[in-house]
């Protein structure tokens, strides 16, 4: 077979991928006219707080386990090898520190929106920045995510680019409209399913193909592509251990952390500790994940080599390397190559309906309910209209995308990773330091923005720039080079001669710091603002909103054992404070034992209406 001939779909290939799209409405449509029938904001955007664990962290794993992931993971390693796998190495702490924290805090003050803790904790504007902010970011993430995959499935296999995307945008807007987040988080677990099959399915006919098993290690090890622990501390380096494992964290606490479309999955589960165990659950499910895709990388080398696709022109991307590979290689498997296309459209599904549900959490929470007064019904047919309009929003983004360039399509995918990193160190900013307020929170959000967007396009400015540089001219710095110098020296002569400095080497900072850098600006800023204009008093903070961190931590050192006993209360000045209610320090012993008491009052029911 001519390796530049088109590649097709076969007709069963088709079926498959219709199917998917097929399944995923009849789950929405199932919640539509089951159960409540999606007649309340409480069952239509917390699935009525009635979720289980397990559902919940297939969900969690889904929501940002993205098309672009499934097809830019691979490419990753068979280009750069297995360094990325690092990665997960900070998924530990990455679940930990919200288990533990994030997730206590904003369950037992009883949201729906996770920007309700910012009026809670500072003021309403505090609040409504959060919350555009949120907005921008997942409507620009969202757009640039259903147009991804469907660019990269029709430059190589002639599948209709606008078919694609409308497919799965109109799709995927119904079902969350219909079935509200319990339709999001099963069709979440069944098109995870589809995902790991058709990603290990490819796995195993790649292996075939590369001659068995212990012929395609011997191909990826001795193509150098097993890459061993490069603790390399320069930040410019793009992906170290310290960049993936370290500025790693950071990424996975402003997306597992505070990020909405996760917070209100823990939000749904019946009890905070289903909401912990289900984070919990999340980290064998990205480890799968990351390893499925990381050998899928791995297989694609076995059977290329350093033959690239990409350098003998049959394809013009990185992103449609992953596509090439299964419609070249499994196309004499009929139905293999549509399994596929459901598990990447999959992904893309599971990412854009989590983005319309919490898209419309925030838009009718934080910015029309405080402000209108309305019904029940009312506010819950405004819900679902926002989740389409929301859609409809996000398939027009798409078309920009489709507007831009290959340069600003990845420029575009930055931003998200930009505006996460302030977002978080708003919320840390909020639960860790009580001294903080709201003008303090308000200029550290806006230095943080504007730091995230300076170092990003400040990079992605330099990097274009160097692309056009004349090459170095080695032979006339070697002729000034002493005699006794060995290559070896030379060599790093040269390397520290080419490394960036000044604004350079601030614009070649690794992308995996940006979540770090830009999170730790907020908490900087923000505190020095609030010690000038006048830090806030312990009794001026709102309880229930500040994670007592030193007590905690004398807790662990002087009585470990009282952890594992029975659940610890938070007490203010002689009081214990559950859900953001102070109570009087004898309470009972079944207060003690259970995460939820018996009082179901919301702190949020006392915000105001400024």
């Amino acid at each position: 077979m001519d390796p530049s001939a088109p590649k097709y779909f076969t007709i069963i290939d088709y079926v498959i991928f219709a199917l998917l799209l097929v399944a995923s409405m009849s789950i929405g449509l199932y919640y539509a006219f089951t159960g409540g029938r999606q007649s309340t904001t409480r069952e239509f955007l917390l699935a009525d707080r009635s979720m289980k664990c397990l559902p919940i962290s297939l969900s969690l794993m889904a929501t940002f386990q993205s098309a672009v992931a499934v097809i830019g993971t691979p490419a990753e390693v068979y280009t750069n090898g297995t360094q990325y796998w690092f990665i997960g190495c900070s998924y530990i702490l990455g679940l930990l520190i919200p288990a533990h924290i994030f997730i206590p805090v904003f369950y037992r003050l009883h949201l729906t929106s996770v920007y309700q803790y910012l009026e809670l904790r500072f003021c309403k504007a505090v609040r409504i920045c959060g919350t555009v902010t949120f907005i921008f970011q997942m409507v620009i993430y969202v757009g640039v995510g259903i147009y991804t995959p469907a660019l990269a499935l029709n430059a190589v296999t002639g599948f209709h680019l606008w078919g694609a995307v409308l497919a799965t945008g109109l799709v995927c807007t119904l079902y969350t409209t219909l079935g509200g987040l319990k339709a999001v988080v099963w069709t979440d677990v069944f098109q995870t399913v589809v995902m790991f099959t058709g990603q290990l399915a490819v796995i195993i006919v790649g292996v075939q193909q590369a001659g068995g098993l212990s012929e395609a290690w011997v191909k990826v090890r001795d193509g150098g592509r097993i890459s061993g622990f490069d603790l390399n501390p320069d930040p410019t380096v793009r992906h170290t251990f310290w960049t993936l494992g370290v500025g790693g964290v950071f990424l996975m606490l402003s997306l597992y952390g505070v990020n909405q479309a996760q917070v209100q999955r823990y939000l749904s589960s019946r009890t905070e500790k289903e909401a912990v165990m289900s984070c919990y659950m999340v980290f064998p499910c990205l480890q799968v994940a990351l390893m499925l895709s990381c050998l899928m990388g791995l297989v694609m080398y076995a059977c290329y080599g350093n033959n690239s696709p990409l350098e003998q022109q049959y394809i013009t991307s990185k992103d449609q390397l992953v596509l090439y590979f299964v419609m070249d290689m499994l196309q004499n498997f009929p139905g293999l190559p549509g399994l596929f296309v459901a598990c990447l459209f999959s992904a893309s599904l599971s990412t854009i309906s989590s983005a319309l549900n919490s898209l419309a959490t925030v838009t009718m929470m934080d910015l029309i309910k405080p402000h209108y007064s309305m019904t029940e019904a009312r506010a819950t047919r405004l819900s679902k209209m926002l989740a389409v309009s929301y859609g409809i929003i996000c398939l027009a983004m798409a078309y920009v995308v489709h507007l831009m360039n290959s340069s600003v399509l990845q420029a575009a995918l930055s931003i998200f990773g930009m505006v996460g990193g302030p977002l978080l160190g708003l919320f840390c900013l909020g639960i860790f330091f009580p001294c903080a307020n709201s003008i303090g929170a308000v200029i550290g959000l806006a230095a943080g923005l504007l730091i995230a967007f300076w170092v990003g396009i400040g990079g992605f400015l330099s990097r274009m720039s160097s692309s056009v540089v004349p090459p170095f001219n080695s032979s006339n710095t070697v002729a000034a080079v002493p005699d006794n110098i060995t290559i070896t020296a030379v060599t790093a002569l040269i390397d520290a001669a080419s490394r960036p400095v000044g604004l350079h080497g601030f614009y070649s900072l690794s992308y995996m710091w940006y979540s770090a850098l830009n999170s730790t600006t907020v908490v900087l800023i923000g505190l020095i603002i609030s010690f000038m204009t006048g830090r806030t008093k312990g009794e001026d903070v709102a309880s229930g909103t500040v994670y007592p961190v030193v007590r905690t931590a004398r807790s662990l050192l002087h009585k470990p054992s009282a952890c594992c006993t029975s659940h610890p209360q938070h007490k203010i000045d002689g009081h214990k404070e559950i859900n953001g209610n102070i109570k009087e320090d004898a309470g009972t012993q079944e207060e003690t034992e259970t995460f939820l008491p018996s009082n179901p009052v919301s702190r949020v029911e006392q915000e105001t209406s400024v």
